[in-house]
C-alpha cells in the first residue's frame, strides 16, 4: 500500500512537471510571436517612414522608386507614358556652406511647400538629395517641357527667410517613360539632362538626349585617362611670344597647356581643363604646370635666355591657402626670380571678393610676382577694387580686338580699356592679334605689348628655343632691356613657325 502511495505521488508529481514545462514551453511561443509581431509592425512602420523625406515632408528616393514601379506599372498596362522631372537647385551648397545646415534644411523645405502647391493632381514629388527633387507626372515630352517652364517661373519669386531673400535657379532635365528608357534609366537619364543645363550655367531646363549619355560616358573615360596623364608623361606646355608693339622684340611667352592623349591625339584645353575643375584633378594639374613652367624658364636661364613666363592660375587655385607657397618653391628650385613669373588671372575670379582670394593676392603682392589681369573687359571691374590689386598689366580681351578693324565702337571700347590701364599705370596687352591692321591700330592707341597669331601660334619650348637662339642679334630698341630674346624680329618668328606674313 505505501509503494502504491509513493508511485501515485511521483506520477503526480510527473504530471505536475510537464504541465509546468508545457506551461511554458506555449508561454514561450505566446511571448516569441507577440516579439515577431512586434517586429514586423517596426519593420514596417519604418520601411513607411523611409518613403518619406524627414526635412520636407514629401517623398524620399525610396519613396520616389516605389512611386516609379507604380507608374511604369500603369503605363505599360495602358500603353500611356508618363514623364520624370529631375531639378536640382543651383548652387545649393554654395548656399548651406554660407548660411550653415539649418538654412539649408529651411531652403529645402520652402522650396518642397512651392513645388507641392504647383503640384498638379495625380502627379508625385520627391526629395531625394540634398539641393535635387523629382517630379513625375503624366504625358509626352511637351507636358514635361511645359511642366518644366511652369516650375522655373515659380520658383523665380523671392523666397523670404531670416537671412532676407533668395532668388532660387534650378537645372531641370526631362525624360519621357517608356522613350528615354526603362525603371532603372530613368531617373538617371533625367538627371543627366540636368547636368548638362548646369554645366551651361543653369536656370534652364532642356529634354534628355541619348547623346548626353554618350557624351558622359566619353567623359568618365576622359577623366580616368586624365588622372594618369601627368605620369605618363602626355602632358606638355606650349608657349605664345608677347611682342613689344613699337620694337616686335619677344618681351615675354604665356604658357599654355596641351594634352597628347596615346588614342584620341590633341584633347583641347576646352574639354579637359572643365573636366579637371569638376573631377577634383585641376590642384595637381595646376601644380605640373607652375613646376613645368619655371623648369622650363630656369632651362632657358641657362641659355641665357632671361624672359618672363607667364602662367594662367584658375580661381581655384586662387583660393588655395598655399598657392604662392608652391610657386615660391618652384622658382627657388630652378633659380628663378618672382618678378621674372608672370600670374595671369582672369577679370572675375580677380574681382571675387572672397577672403582667400583677396589673401592669396596680399601674398603675390609680399613675393613680388608679376601680376596680370587677364580677359579684362569682360567682367564688371571696379576701380577702387582694381587699384587695391597687386597687378602691374591688363590683357584687353581678344574679343575686342577681332573687330577692330570693322567696328568704331570696338575701337572705341579698347581705346577706353587702354586709356584706363595707362591711368592706373598698368601695362597693357592685347590677346589675339591676328592683321596687321589690328597691330597698327593698337600700338596708335598705346598698347604695349601684343599677342596672337599673326605673331606666332602657340609652340613647343623647344621650338620656342630655336627660334631664339637662331636670331640676330640687336641692342637697341624702346623696351629692349626687357626683351629677353634678343631682338627676335617678328618676320622671322613667322619663318621659323611656317607661318604666313602678314
Amino acid at each position: 500500500m505505501a509503494d502504491f502511495q509513493i508511485s501515485l505521488e511521483i506520477l503526480a508529481f510527473s504530471l505536475l512537471c510537464t504541465f509546468i514545462a508545457l506551461g511554458l514551453l506555449l508561454r514561450e511561443r505566446w511571448v516569441s510571436r507577440r516579439i515577431k509581431a512586434k517586429l514586423v509592425t517596426v519593420s514596417e512602420e519604418k520601411d513607411a517612414l523611409s518613403l518619406y523625406d524627414a526635412n520636407t515632408g514629401l517623398l524620399s528616393r525610396n519613396g520616389i522608386e516605389t512611386a516609379l514601379r507604380h507608374w511604369i506599372e500603369r503605363a505599360d498596362g495602358e500603353g500611356s507614358a508618363f514623364c520624370a522631372l529631375f531639378l536640382n537647385i543651383d548652387e545649393f551648397h554654395s548656399q548651406n556652406q554660407a548660411f550653415g545646415q539649418a538654412f539649408g534644411d529651411r531652403l529645402l523645405q520652402l522650396t518642397g511647400q512651392r513645388l507641392e502647391s504647383w503640384l498638379p493632381d495625380g502627379s508625385d514629388l520627391g526629395c531625394v538629395n540634398d539641393g535635387e527633387f523629382v517630379v513625375l507626372l503624366s504625358g509626352n515630352s511637351s507636358v514635361g517641357l511645359d511642366a518644366a517652364r511652369q516650375l522655373l517661373q515659380k520658383l523665380a519669386v523671392p523666397l523670404a527667410h531670416e537671412h532676407g531673400s533668395t532668388v532660387l535657379t534650378c537645372s531641370m532635365g526631362v525624360a519621357v517613360y517608356p522613350e528615354h528608357g526603362a525603371r532603372s534609366r530613368l531617373l538617371v537619364n533625367a538627371s543627366i539632362a540636368a547636368r548638362q543645363v548646369s554645366r551651361q550655367g543653369g536656370g534652364d531646363f532642356c529634354l534628355y538626349d541619348p547623346q548626353m549619355s554618350a557624351d558622359l560616358r566619353e567623359q568618365t573615360l576622359l577623366v580616368a585617362d586624365l588622372r594618369q596623364a601627368i605620369d605618363k608623361g602626355q602632358l606638355e606646355l606650349y608657349f605664345q611670344p608677347k611682342v613689344d608693339a613699337k620694337t616686335l622684340h619677344i618681351t615675354a611667352a604665356e604658357a599654355l597647356l596641351r594634352w597628347h592623349h596615346p588614342e584620341r591625339g590633341h584633347v583641347s584645353p576646352a574639354i579637359f581643363i572643365p573636366l579637371a575643375e569638376r573631377n577634383g584633378l585641376i590642384s595637381a594639374i595646376g601644380n605640373w604646370v607652375i613646376d613645368e613652367a619655371c623648369r622650363v624658364a630656369g632651362h632657358w636661364r641657362e641659355l641665357g635666355l632671361r624672359m618672363r613666363v607667364a602662367v594662367n592660375i584658375s580661381g581655384y587655385q586662387m583660393r588655395q591657402e598655399d598657392l604662392v607657397e608652391r610657386i615660391e618653391s618652384a622658382l627657388s628650385r630652378h633659380h628663378l626670380q618672382p618678378g621674372r613669373f608672370t600670374c595671369e588671372i582672369t577679370e572675375s575670379v580677380a574681382m571675387e571678393d572672397t577672403k582667400g582670394t583677396q589673401q592669396t593676392f596680399e601674398r603675390m603682392r609680399a613675393m613680388g610676382l608679376h601680376v596680370s589681369i587677364d580677359d579684362f573687359g569682360t567682367g564688371y571691374s571696379s576701380l577702387a577694387t582694381l587699384r587695391r590689386l597687386p597687378a602691374s598689366e591688363l590683357k584687353v580681351d581678344r574679343a575686342f580686338v577681332s573687330d577692330l578693324a570693322d567696328s568704331e565702337d570696338a575701337r572705341s571700347i579698347a581705346a577706353s580699356i587702354i586709356g584706363l590701364a595707362k591711368a592706373l599705370n598698368f601695362k597693357v596687352v592685347a590677346e589675339g592679334v591676328e592683321t596687321e591692321q589690328q597691330s597698327q591700330l593698337l600700338m596708335r592707341m598705346g598698347c604695349d605689348e601684343l599677342q596672337g597669331f599673326l605673331f606666332s601660334r602657340p609652340i613647343p619650348a623647344a621650338e620656342m628655343e630655336r627660334l631664339a637662339l637662331a636670331a640676330p642679334s640687336e641692342t637697341s630698341g624702346p623696351g629692349f632691356s626687357d626683351s629677353l630674346f634678343n631682338a627676335t624680329v617678328v618676320a622671322e618668328l613667322a619663318e621659323l613657325v611656317d607661318l604666313p606674313k602678314r
